[in-house]
């Protein structure tokens, strides 16, 4: 496996050393942060998994859509 130095100041360092479990490396703490991302496919799946009736999967689609017809506006000041 081919390996990457990098350089992170202390600040940085602190805080990816909090998520680290016993036995966990650094790369694979940053691949569980980073990694891949959810899709909303992932979250249908899980979601069926939690038993969330079809009509609220529905309703959430639904809103999902309205919102990315209607973007959230910056505050102006």
């Amino acid at each position: 496996m081919a390996v990457k130095t990098i350089t992170i100041d202390m600040a940085a360092y602190n805080l990816l050393s909090r998520h680290k479990g016993a036995g966990q490396s650094f790369s694979q703490v940053i691949k569980a942060h980073f990694g891949r991302q959810p899709t909303a496919a992932s979250f249908r799946t899980l979601a069926r998994a939690i038993r969330i009736s079809e009509g609220a999967l529905d309703a959430m689609d639904a809103q999902v859509r309205t919102r990315s017809k209607h973007p959230a506006r910056a505050v102006t000041r």
